[in-house]
Protein backbone atom coordinates (compact mmCIF):
# COMPACT_ATOMS: atom_id res chain seq x y z
CA UNK A 1 0.00 0.00 0.00
CA UNK A 2 1.78 2.90 -1.09
CA UNK A 3 -0.79 5.65 0.28
CA UNK A 4 -1.24 7.00 -3.43
CA UNK A 5 -3.70 6.60 -6.04
CA UNK A 6 -2.69 3.82 -7.83
CA UNK A 7 -1.73 4.40 -11.36
CA UNK A 8 -2.27 0.45 -12.51
CA UNK A 9 -2.81 -0.73 -15.89
CA UNK A 10 -6.26 -1.56 -15.04
CA UNK A 11 -7.51 1.51 -13.17
CA UNK A 12 -11.17 -0.09 -13.48
CA UNK A 13 -10.76 -2.87 -11.94
CA UNK A 14 -8.58 -0.63 -8.71
CA UNK A 15 -11.76 1.66 -9.07
CA UNK A 16 -13.85 -1.46 -9.04
CA UNK A 17 -12.34 -2.97 -5.77
CA UNK A 18 -12.18 0.21 -4.06
CA UNK A 19 -16.20 0.07 -3.82
CA UNK A 20 -16.34 -3.19 -2.56
CA UNK A 21 -13.40 -2.89 -0.11
CA UNK A 22 -15.59 0.67 0.91
CA UNK A 23 -18.23 -1.85 2.05
CA UNK A 24 -16.79 -2.94 4.46
CA UNK A 25 -15.20 0.60 6.05
CA UNK A 26 -16.11 4.06 6.49
CA UNK A 27 -14.53 6.63 4.40
CA UNK A 28 -13.36 10.00 5.72
CA UNK A 29 -12.51 13.06 5.41
CA UNK A 30 -9.73 14.30 8.04
CA UNK A 31 -9.05 17.82 8.96
CA UNK A 32 -5.42 17.43 10.50
CA UNK A 33 -5.04 20.99 12.65
CA UNK A 34 -2.48 21.98 14.37
CA UNK A 35 -4.83 22.67 17.16
CA UNK A 36 -7.70 20.16 16.94
CA UNK A 37 -8.29 17.14 14.29
CA UNK A 38 -11.92 16.66 12.81
CA UNK A 39 -13.46 13.50 10.98
CA UNK A 40 -16.43 14.03 8.41
CA UNK A 41 -17.93 10.89 7.20
CA UNK A 42 -20.51 11.30 3.78
CA UNK A 43 -24.34 11.35 5.14
CA UNK A 44 -23.05 11.86 8.85
CA UNK A 45 -21.10 14.78 8.79
CA UNK A 46 -18.03 15.78 11.60
CA UNK A 47 -17.98 12.55 13.90
CA UNK A 48 -15.29 13.45 15.69
CA UNK A 49 -13.81 16.59 16.99
CA UNK A 50 -10.65 16.37 19.43
CA UNK A 51 -7.68 18.11 20.30
CA UNK A 52 -4.63 17.22 18.32
CA UNK A 53 -2.52 16.32 21.43
CA UNK A 54 -0.72 13.28 22.75
CA UNK A 55 0.47 12.34 26.05
CA UNK A 56 3.01 10.12 26.20
CA UNK A 57 5.77 8.58 28.53
CA UNK A 58 8.77 11.24 29.17
CA UNK A 59 11.57 9.82 26.75
CA UNK A 60 9.35 7.27 24.87
CA UNK A 61 6.81 7.68 22.19
CA UNK A 62 4.39 5.10 24.22
CA UNK A 63 1.25 6.46 24.59
CA UNK A 64 0.04 6.98 28.02
CA UNK A 65 -3.57 4.72 29.07
CA UNK A 66 -5.34 6.30 31.44
CA UNK A 67 -8.61 4.99 33.43
CA UNK A 68 -10.86 7.20 30.45
CA UNK A 69 -8.60 4.98 27.57
CA UNK A 70 -5.60 6.38 25.83
CA UNK A 71 -4.33 10.07 26.54
CA UNK A 72 -5.35 11.29 23.02
CA UNK A 73 -7.38 14.12 22.15
CA UNK A 74 -9.61 15.44 25.08
CA UNK A 75 -7.61 13.49 27.45
CA UNK A 76 -4.10 14.74 26.88
CA UNK A 77 -5.39 18.24 26.36
CA UNK A 78 -6.24 18.56 30.08
CA UNK A 79 -2.97 17.38 31.01
CA UNK A 80 -1.28 20.48 28.88
CA UNK A 81 0.96 22.48 31.35
CA UNK A 82 0.02 20.19 33.91
CA UNK A 83 2.10 17.27 33.47
CA UNK A 84 4.54 15.46 36.19
CA UNK A 85 8.14 14.92 34.93
CA UNK A 86 7.50 11.28 34.14
CA UNK A 87 4.60 12.56 31.17
CA UNK A 88 4.83 15.00 28.50
CA UNK A 89 1.58 16.51 26.88
CA UNK A 90 2.43 16.73 22.67
CA UNK A 91 1.71 18.68 19.89
CA UNK A 92 2.38 16.84 17.16
CA UNK A 93 1.85 19.39 14.30
CA UNK A 94 3.24 22.60 14.16
CA UNK A 95 2.50 25.32 12.01
CA UNK A 96 0.47 22.89 9.93
CA UNK A 97 2.85 20.36 9.59
CA UNK A 98 3.84 17.39 11.20
CA UNK A 99 7.05 17.43 13.73
CA UNK A 100 7.13 14.51 15.41
CA UNK A 101 5.95 11.50 13.14
CA UNK A 102 5.51 8.99 15.42
CA UNK A 103 3.31 10.80 17.66
CA UNK A 104 1.38 11.89 14.94
CA UNK A 105 0.87 8.31 13.63
CA UNK A 106 -0.21 7.14 16.93
CA UNK A 107 -2.90 10.02 16.64
CA UNK A 108 -3.75 9.35 13.56
CA UNK A 109 -4.41 5.79 14.10
CA UNK A 110 -6.20 6.37 17.21
CA UNK A 111 -8.85 8.91 15.61
CA UNK A 112 -9.02 6.33 12.83
CA UNK A 113 -10.12 3.51 14.39
CA UNK A 114 -12.44 5.60 16.97
CA UNK A 115 -14.65 6.43 13.74
CA UNK A 116 -13.68 3.01 11.89
CA UNK A 117 -15.39 1.16 14.36
CA UNK A 118 -15.11 -2.48 14.07
CA UNK A 119 -14.46 -2.47 10.85
CA UNK A 120 -10.62 -3.12 11.37
CA UNK A 121 -9.74 -5.81 8.38
CA UNK A 122 -10.53 -3.16 5.57
CA UNK A 123 -8.87 0.34 6.08
CA UNK A 124 -10.84 3.45 4.90
CA UNK A 125 -10.01 5.60 2.30
CA UNK A 126 -9.29 9.32 3.67
CA UNK A 127 -8.52 12.37 2.51
CA UNK A 128 -6.41 14.84 5.04
CA UNK A 129 -6.05 18.79 4.22
CA UNK A 130 -3.06 19.92 4.19
CA UNK A 131 -1.34 23.51 4.02
CA UNK A 132 -1.11 25.23 0.73
CA UNK A 133 2.36 26.30 1.04
CA UNK A 134 4.06 22.94 2.45
CA UNK A 135 6.62 21.08 0.45
CA UNK A 136 6.80 17.43 -1.39
CA UNK A 137 8.51 16.49 1.96
CA UNK A 138 5.90 17.38 4.54
CA UNK A 139 3.31 16.27 1.89
CA UNK A 140 4.86 12.54 1.96
CA UNK A 141 4.85 12.59 5.79
CA UNK A 142 1.57 13.34 5.85
CA UNK A 143 0.70 10.10 3.89
CA UNK A 144 2.96 7.95 5.28
CA UNK A 145 1.52 8.62 8.85
CA UNK A 146 -2.14 7.96 7.10
CA UNK A 147 -0.70 4.55 6.05
CA UNK A 148 0.85 3.72 8.95
CA UNK A 149 -2.21 4.69 10.48
CA UNK A 150 -4.31 1.98 8.74
CA UNK A 151 -5.68 3.92 6.14
CA UNK A 152 -6.25 1.55 2.49
CA UNK A 153 -5.42 5.02 0.25
CA UNK A 154 -4.97 8.32 1.11
CA UNK A 155 -5.42 11.73 -1.09
CA UNK A 156 -4.22 15.13 0.26
CA UNK A 157 -6.40 18.16 -0.25
CA UNK A 158 -5.17 21.41 -0.15
CA UNK A 159 -6.36 23.50 2.99
CA UNK A 160 -8.04 26.63 1.21
CA UNK A 161 -9.51 24.32 -1.71
CA UNK A 162 -11.90 22.06 1.23
CA UNK A 163 -12.33 25.08 3.31
CA UNK A 164 -14.42 26.33 -0.12
CA UNK A 165 -15.80 23.52 -0.73
CA UNK A 166 -17.08 23.30 2.73
CA UNK A 167 -18.34 26.92 3.27
CA UNK A 168 -20.44 25.91 0.04
CA UNK A 169 -18.33 28.47 -2.38
CA UNK A 170 -19.22 28.03 -6.06
CA UNK A 171 -15.30 26.60 -6.89
CA UNK A 172 -16.28 24.94 -9.73
CA UNK A 173 -18.01 28.08 -11.22
CA UNK A 174 -15.87 30.46 -13.78
CA UNK A 175 -16.06 33.17 -11.55
CA UNK A 176 -13.61 34.15 -9.20
CA UNK A 177 -14.30 32.72 -5.25
CA UNK A 178 -11.70 34.01 -2.17
CA UNK A 179 -11.18 31.92 1.19
CA UNK A 180 -9.41 33.09 3.92
CA UNK A 181 -8.69 29.62 5.88
CA UNK A 182 -7.24 30.82 9.65
CA UNK A 183 -6.24 27.60 11.60
CA UNK A 184 -3.96 27.09 14.35
CA UNK A 185 -0.88 26.87 12.36
CA UNK A 186 -1.27 28.22 9.72
CA UNK A 187 -3.65 31.04 7.35
CA UNK A 188 -4.13 29.81 4.40
CA UNK A 189 -5.70 32.82 1.43
CA UNK A 190 -6.58 31.58 -2.07
CA UNK A 191 -8.93 32.37 -5.08
CA UNK A 192 -10.62 29.72 -6.96
CA UNK A 193 -12.12 29.22 -10.26
CA UNK A 194 -12.83 26.80 -12.31
CA UNK A 195 -12.53 23.91 -9.64
CA UNK A 196 -8.84 24.92 -8.85
CA UNK A 197 -6.52 27.28 -7.08
CA UNK A 198 -5.84 30.38 -8.88
CA UNK A 199 -3.65 32.11 -6.52
CA UNK A 200 -2.78 31.19 -3.00
CA UNK A 201 -0.49 32.15 -0.01
CA UNK A 202 0.08 29.83 2.51
CA UNK A 203 1.32 32.42 5.94
CA UNK A 204 2.69 30.46 9.48
CA UNK A 205 0.68 33.36 11.54
CA UNK A 206 -2.45 31.98 12.85
CA UNK A 207 -4.36 31.12 15.97
CA UNK A 208 -1.01 29.98 18.24
CA UNK A 209 0.37 32.99 17.28
CA UNK A 210 -2.76 35.57 18.52
CA UNK A 211 -1.99 33.08 21.78
CA UNK A 212 1.70 33.65 21.66
CA UNK A 213 0.72 37.49 21.44
CA UNK A 214 -1.25 37.70 24.28
CA UNK A 215 1.07 35.56 26.55
CA UNK A 216 4.25 37.66 25.82
CA UNK A 217 1.44 40.74 26.49
CA UNK A 218 0.71 39.58 29.83
CA UNK A 219 5.16 38.98 30.29
CA UNK A 220 6.38 42.29 29.16
CA UNK A 221 3.15 44.59 30.93
CA UNK A 222 2.22 42.74 34.07
CA UNK A 223 5.58 40.22 34.59
CA UNK A 224 2.48 37.35 34.73
CA UNK A 225 3.65 34.45 33.11
CA UNK A 226 0.97 32.28 31.58
CA UNK A 227 -0.38 29.61 30.01
CA UNK A 228 -1.43 28.31 26.47
CA UNK A 229 -4.79 27.18 27.60
CA UNK A 230 -4.99 30.59 29.66
CA UNK A 231 -4.53 32.51 26.99
CA UNK A 232 -6.56 30.33 24.54
CA UNK A 233 -9.51 31.37 27.16
CA UNK A 234 -8.60 35.32 26.78
CA UNK A 235 -8.68 34.87 23.27
CA UNK A 236 -12.31 33.69 23.67
CA UNK A 237 -14.10 35.63 26.19
CA UNK A 238 -12.67 38.99 25.57
CA UNK A 239 -9.93 39.11 22.44
CA UNK A 240 -11.14 41.25 19.20
CA UNK A 241 -9.28 42.26 16.23
CA UNK A 242 -11.29 45.59 15.85
CA UNK A 243 -14.13 47.87 18.27
CA UNK A 244 -17.23 45.93 18.72
CA UNK A 245 -19.50 47.10 21.49
CA UNK A 246 -19.71 43.21 22.76
CA UNK A 247 -16.92 43.18 24.10
CA UNK A 248 -15.15 46.56 24.02
CA UNK A 249 -16.39 47.38 28.17
CA UNK A 250 -15.19 44.25 29.07
CA UNK A 251 -12.79 43.16 31.58
CA UNK A 252 -11.23 39.66 32.49
CA UNK A 253 -9.18 38.42 35.78
CA UNK A 254 -6.74 36.54 34.83
CA UNK A 255 -4.28 33.86 37.11
CA UNK A 256 -0.63 33.07 36.52
CA UNK A 257 2.67 33.25 37.95
CA UNK A 258 4.20 36.15 39.12
CA UNK A 259 7.54 36.13 37.23
CA UNK A 260 9.58 38.06 39.98
CA UNK A 261 8.41 36.53 43.13
CA UNK A 262 7.89 33.17 41.89
CA UNK A 263 4.24 33.23 43.46
CA UNK A 264 0.71 32.80 42.19
CA UNK A 265 -0.78 35.67 41.17
CA UNK A 266 -3.86 37.31 39.72
CA UNK A 267 -4.23 40.44 37.43
CA UNK A 268 -7.51 42.46 35.72
CA UNK A 269 -7.26 42.93 31.98
CA UNK A 270 -9.58 44.90 29.63
CA UNK A 271 -10.55 43.90 25.74
CA UNK A 272 -8.68 47.13 24.53
CA UNK A 273 -5.77 45.99 25.70
CA UNK A 274 -5.99 42.06 24.09
CA UNK A 275 -6.73 44.03 21.37
CA UNK A 276 -3.90 46.00 20.73
CA UNK A 277 -1.66 43.11 21.48
CA UNK A 278 -3.11 40.79 18.61
CA UNK A 279 -2.90 43.67 16.48
CA UNK A 280 0.39 42.44 14.99
CA UNK A 281 -0.31 39.20 13.97
CA UNK A 282 -3.45 40.07 12.77
CA UNK A 283 -1.64 42.72 10.36
CA UNK A 284 0.13 40.09 9.00
CA UNK A 285 -2.94 38.06 7.86
CA UNK A 286 -4.59 41.16 6.33
CA UNK A 287 -1.10 42.07 4.79
CA UNK A 288 -1.10 38.50 3.04
CA UNK A 289 -4.50 38.73 2.14
CA UNK A 290 -4.11 42.48 0.39
CA UNK A 291 -0.94 40.60 -1.29
CA UNK A 292 -2.77 37.82 -2.50
CA UNK A 293 -4.96 40.18 -4.37
CA UNK A 294 -2.51 41.91 -6.12
CA UNK A 295 -1.52 38.74 -7.50
CA UNK A 296 -4.87 37.52 -9.33
CA UNK A 297 -5.87 38.49 -13.06
CA UNK A 298 -7.85 40.79 -13.70
CA UNK A 299 -10.81 38.98 -14.41
CA UNK A 300 -10.68 37.08 -11.23
CA UNK A 301 -10.21 41.10 -9.44
CA UNK A 302 -13.62 41.79 -11.47
CA UNK A 303 -15.44 39.34 -9.99
CA UNK A 304 -14.06 39.69 -6.21
CA UNK A 305 -15.59 43.44 -6.27
CA UNK A 306 -19.19 41.55 -6.47
CA UNK A 307 -18.41 37.91 -4.52
CA UNK A 308 -15.97 39.51 -1.70
CA UNK A 309 -14.04 37.16 0.28
CA UNK A 310 -15.34 34.35 3.04
CA UNK A 311 -13.32 34.00 6.17
CA UNK A 312 -13.10 30.21 7.46
CA UNK A 313 -11.31 28.49 10.34
CA UNK A 314 -10.63 29.15 13.95
CA UNK A 315 -9.51 32.85 13.43
CA UNK A 316 -12.78 34.04 11.44
CA UNK A 317 -14.39 33.57 15.17
CA UNK A 318 -12.12 36.73 16.66
CA UNK A 319 -14.79 38.98 16.62
CA UNK A 320 -14.21 42.01 14.02
CA UNK A 321 -11.65 40.33 11.93
CA UNK A 322 -14.01 40.88 9.24
CA UNK A 323 -13.52 44.78 9.37
CA UNK A 324 -10.26 44.54 9.55
CA UNK A 325 -10.22 43.00 5.86
CA UNK A 326 -12.77 44.71 4.94
CA UNK A 327 -10.91 48.13 5.76
CA UNK A 328 -8.08 46.23 3.84
CA UNK A 329 -9.13 45.55 0.88
CA UNK A 330 -12.24 47.37 0.39
CA UNK A 331 -14.11 43.74 -0.34
CA UNK A 332 -16.75 42.62 1.12
CA UNK A 333 -16.17 39.77 3.73
CA UNK A 334 -18.60 37.42 5.08
CA UNK A 335 -18.14 34.61 7.67
CA UNK A 336 -18.82 30.92 6.56
CA UNK A 337 -21.49 29.62 8.14
CA UNK A 338 -20.27 27.27 11.11
CA UNK A 339 -16.51 27.93 10.15
CA UNK A 340 -14.54 25.86 12.34
CA UNK A 341 -15.60 22.42 10.58
CA UNK A 342 -15.30 23.88 6.76
CA UNK A 343 -12.30 22.11 5.86
CA UNK A 344 -13.32 18.83 7.19
CA UNK A 345 -16.95 19.17 6.02
CA UNK A 346 -15.03 20.05 2.49
CA UNK A 347 -12.86 17.09 2.72
CA UNK A 348 -15.78 14.77 2.96
CA UNK A 349 -17.53 16.34 0.10
CA UNK A 350 -13.96 15.74 -1.89
CA UNK A 351 -14.31 12.31 -0.95
CA UNK A 352 -17.59 11.77 -2.53
CA UNK A 353 -16.36 13.25 -5.57
CA UNK A 354 -13.07 11.12 -6.03
CA UNK A 355 -13.30 9.78 -8.86
CA UNK A 356 -13.71 13.03 -10.73
CA UNK A 357 -11.11 14.50 -9.43
CA UNK A 358 -8.30 11.65 -8.49
CA UNK A 359 -6.51 11.74 -11.51
CA UNK A 360 -5.53 15.17 -10.90
CA UNK A 361 -4.19 14.21 -7.58
CA UNK A 362 -2.71 11.35 -8.63
CA UNK A 363 -0.27 13.75 -10.81
CA UNK A 364 0.27 16.38 -8.78
CA UNK A 365 1.04 13.71 -5.51
CA UNK A 366 2.90 10.93 -7.88
CA UNK A 367 6.29 10.40 -6.82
Amino acid sequence: MDGLATCGRRPWLSSVLDRILGMFSVDMGIDLGTCNTLVAVRGRGIVLNEPSVVAVRKGTNKVLVTPEGLAVGWIAKEMLGKTPGTISAIRPLKEGVISDFEITEAMLSYFIRKVNGNRWMVGPRVVISVPGGITEVEKRAVIDSADRAGARRTYLCEQPLAAAIGAGLPWTEPQASMIVDIGGGTSDIAILSLGDIAVCESLRVAGDDLDEAIISHMKKTYNLSIGEQTAERIKIEIGSAAPVKEVDDKTMDVRGRDMISGLPRKTVVTAEEIREALSEPVSAIAEAVTRTLEKAAPELSADLVENGMTIAGGGALLRGIGIVFQNATGLPVKIAEDPLTCVARGTAIFLENIELVKQTLENSLDS
